[in-house]
């Protein structure tokens, strides 16, 4: 069973619903004096770096089989692709933090069946050409499949990756499926 590419609609519907949750998020129930309160983002702000976030080859797909069934298609319990990744900064006593997001899907193989998955997700900055690593996380993250007929859209974020505010713009973030063992620093 080959993955089929992402309709670029699904992504679009995925991208504006979550834009609307963050804006949701962010709108005060009160009016007046709270929202004078807040202060405004400056502009230095809206321009400082913030490191791009990318997929390393072969971190796009992962997929799962049933016992002894490793690389055959009719032993697929599911597949799971990232269509898109994401992050926002921001900056407090010399350290940046970022919140780094990735929208994929989940879609069952003929073994596949309703209940929780475990995707193994990584998140990892480094810094300069030696690649020093400033944060890695593997986390195993849960998506509940309901339906074995459809695929299942999840969003995962790690809001905490944080590091010293770099001298240099010379920070790589890279998030994707990761089967193996845990990267050396954090």
């Amino acid at each position: 069973m080959k993955f089929r590419s992402i309709d670029s609609r699904v992504v679009a519907g995925l991208a504006l619903s979550s834009l609307m949750i963050v804006v949701a998020g962010c709108q005060s129930s009160g009016g007046g004096a709270d929202s004078a309160a807040k202060p405004k983002v400056a502009e230095s702000e809206l321009r400082a770096y913030c490191p791009n976030v990318t997929l390393r080859e072969g971190t796009a797909f992962f997929s799962t089989y049933a016992k002894g069934g490793q690389d055959d298609a009719s032993k697929l319990v599911y597949q799971a692709s990232i269509a898109q990744v994401t992050r926002a900064c921001s900056r407090a006593d010399g350290m940046l933090t970022l919140n780094v997001a990735i929208a994929g899907k989940v879609v069952p193989g003929p073994e596949g069946a309703p209940g929780k998955i475990t995707m193994p997700i990584r998140v990892v900055a480094v810094q300069g050409m030696d690649q020093k690593v400033l944060y890695s996380k593997l986390h195993k993250f849960e998506v509940t499949v309901s339906d074995t007929s459809t695929a299942t859209q999840f969003v995962f974020n790690d809001p905490a990756v944080t590091f010293p505010i770099p001298a240099e713009q010379n920070v790589q973030l890279y998030a994707g499926f990761d089967e193996g063992p845990p990267a050396k620093g954090k």
